[in-house]
């Protein structure tokens, strides 16, 4: 039914492609209106809007090593640092 559309971003005047399935996901959520711009300028946009993340320092709760996060972290919950954080999402 939808058919990939070439349009140019009116950010960067780059050519972008709005993909089929982009259509049909806009069709579902009712948006009536085409994107405007490309990928790489709405979400340069979107971070702009955001302004810099505040990054606090923490100690890891597995390894005692320096864990550095986005968020502040409290007495009564643990904080890992990136390393032991993947190894329990791995471990299941």
């Amino acid at each position: 039914m939808y058919e990939d559309k070439t349009l140019v971003c009116k950010e960067c005047g780059q050519e972008f492609v709005f993909t089929a399935g982009e259509q049909e996901f806009y069709a579902e959520r009712g948006f009536q209106n085409e994107p405007q711009r490309c990928k790489a300028c709405r979400d340069a946009r979107k971070n702009a809007a955001r302004g810099p993340r505040e990054y606090f320092t923490a100690t890891c709760a597995a390894c005692g090593g320096e864990a550095r996060v986005p968020f502040e972290p409290k007495s009564d919950r643990p904080v890992y640092c990136s390393e032991c954080f993947a190894k329990m999402r791995e471990q299941g």
